[in-house]
């Protein structure tokens, strides 16, 4: 069976911007499926440089928190970076965890029901032009549900394959079957000889995740307890340093990919079987920083 290649996750950071953008120029070449860019260092920004410096990629966003601001004003800048893009572009949107955006200054309400009313404010905006397609961050049953009813897609953070199908049963078998509607899911991944090295630099991109409650949760109900029930534990006990000791192989199997690049592009097709579309890369490097990664995910294919 042939495989499509998979999508990569990017971001901008500080100093290395334009450095990025040349990356994305040849990840273009090189035959990706799409460009997805996380909600750090300005995703929207990213997503419009890349629409003028590409011309055939298919680029998005994975995710924008829907507080940051009004629909409306959200609506004209997707519709934009749509105009100027020639259509390549998915608006993702979620609605991110407290933690996060506390440190923004700001407050969630009931998710489904925020994201509702973002979703209409959104598709009613007037005088914006053609709106692109809609993708919702969904990890749980009734937000992938919701993106069922009112988006054109989903996207899921850091999933765990083997639980892949029990979450897509929140959708239609149209869906599920029909391109036009997106599943991707955002996987962590480090590219490396040295097994154990890549691991513990997967280990240490999910850190951070480990310790909101809306993924532990998730992770509990994909069979992964113990796992999420010992770091709570060793989080409570403000024990933080052992939080990568407690992620298990078996869990890190299913939620990254890591290794050499028989053994990633081997995972990466195990995605595709899973049932999501659009796997998209994470790239990390146990060797450098983000452009390090980004040259091996090259050397990948």
């Amino acid at each position: 069976m042939t495989y499509p290649m998979p999508a990569v996750s990017i971001a901008a950071v500080p100093r290395r911007r334009r450095a990025v953008i040349e990356f994305a120029k040849e990840l273009e070449q090189a035959g990706f499926s799409g460009l997805y860019m996380p909600s750090m260092s300005d995703a929207l920004s990213l997503c419009t440089a890349i629409a003028m410096e590409t011309s055939t990629i298919q680029i998005g966003t994975s995710i924008i928190p829907i507080y940051g601001r009004s629909p409306g004003d959200f609506a004209q800048t997707a519709a934009f970076i749509q105009e100027v893009s020639n259509n390549r572009f998915r608006f993702g949107v979620g609605v991110s965890h407290a933690p996060a955006l506390a440190a923004m200054g700001l407050k969630a309400g009931k998710p489904l029901e925020d994201m509702r009313n973002f979703v209409q404010g959104y598709k009613s905006a007037p005088r914006v032009g053609e709106l692109p397609p809609l993708t919702l961050a969904a990890m749980r049953k009734k937000m992938i549900s919701l993106a069922s009813e009112i988006g054109d897609g989903m996207v899921i953070a850091n999933g765990a394959r083997s639980y892949i199908q029990e979450s897509l049963s929140g959708l239609t078998e149209e869906q599920r079957s029909n391109e036009d509607f997106f599943i991707g899911d955002m996987i962590p991944t480090c590219i490396c000889d040295d097994e154990a090295a890549a691991k513990a630099v997967n280990r240490k991109t999910l850190v951070m995740y480990t310790m909101l409650p809306n993924y532990r949760n998730y992770w509990k109900v994909a069979g992964f307890e113990e796992e999420m029930t010992d770091i709570e534990q060793a989080l409570n006990k403000g024990e933080m340093q052992r939080i990568p000791e407690l992620m298990s192989d078996r869990w890190l199997e299913q939620v990254t990919l890591y290794g050499s690049a028989s053994k990633v592009r081997e995972g990466i097709e195990a995605w595709y079987d899973a049932g999501v579309k659009t796997p998209i890369i994470v790239p990390s490097s146990a060797a450098g920083n983000q452009i390090k990664a980004l040259e091996e995910l090259l050397a990948l294919y």
